[in-house]
């Protein structure tokens, strides 16, 4: 890892990683306000040893020429890294570190970051909410009753997302046609992952609607003088 100084904002950032780890190939270098996480050293003997081997394993898997568990073998075994799965882990930690770095002293990334992170989390809500009985747990016993929950899980979540696209789509379409400036900033604001018009309670129909197309888009004309639906 290069030296590197964060700067007087970058400084201030330090607190936001003061549990994570960074890693140096340089021990001496001094890294500032960085000195106390950077107590760690990424093994650049051990990513050239394996670099051949790295190479094909990338290759094997960009193909899909290789299998996950024997992938798993050549990593680990019996629990402790093989010398390939130590040489994966030190090439791992370069760009972990070079993220934190990153993430100190760019605002834009930590914006971009949190953004991600934000979108991570609403799509979590989303999940649980439609996995309610549980809270969002899986409480099989067997791997197979696992995947099944998780495959029936994940096709209601993108039943959601997939129908809330549709609908916000429909939903910008009329008032852009009618001469309502929908900007940037407006449909900044749209998610597919909300879920407060949605019914979670009762039972669930799987069934073809009789004319092909979206339900009509309710409208403030429809509504009665009480607010209620007409």
């Amino acid at each position: 890892m290069p030296n590197w100084s964060p700067g007087r904002h970058g400084a201030r950032r330090t607190a936001d990683i003061s549990d994570a780890r960074l890693w140096r190939t340089n021990t001496a270098a001094d890294y500032g306000p960085l000195q106390p996480v950077s107590n760690h050293t990424i093994r650049l003997d051990r990513i050239r040893a394996h670099w051949d081997d790295m190479l094909r394993v990338a290759g094997s898997l960009t193909l899909g020429e290789v299998r996950g568990h024997d992938l798993i073998r050549m990593l680990s075994r019996d629990g402790k890294r093989t010398g390939l799965g130590d040489a994966f882990a030190h090439y791992g930690r370069i760009f972990k570190t070079l993220h934190l770095l990153q993430f100190v002293s760019d605002e834009g990334y930590r914006r971009m970051i949190g953004a991600q992170l934000n979108v991570t989390e609403a799509r979590h809500r989303l999940a649980r909410k439609i996995f309610f009985g549980q809270r969002g747990e899986l409480r099989q016993h067997y791997r197979e009753g696992m995947e099944d929950q998780l495959g029936v899980l994940g096709l209601a979540l993108n039943s959601v997302v997939l129908f809330n696209s549709l609908y916000n789509d429909a939903a910008v379409k009329q008032p852009a046609a009618d001469g309502f400036p929908v900007t940037d900033e407006l449909l900044a604001r749209l998610s597919p992952l909300q879920f407060d018009h949605i019914n979670f309670l009762g039972r669930y129909a799987f069934t073809r609607l009789p004319v092909p197309g979206l339900r009509r888009l309710p409208n403030i004309d429809d509504e009665t003088d009480d607010g209620a639906d007409a």
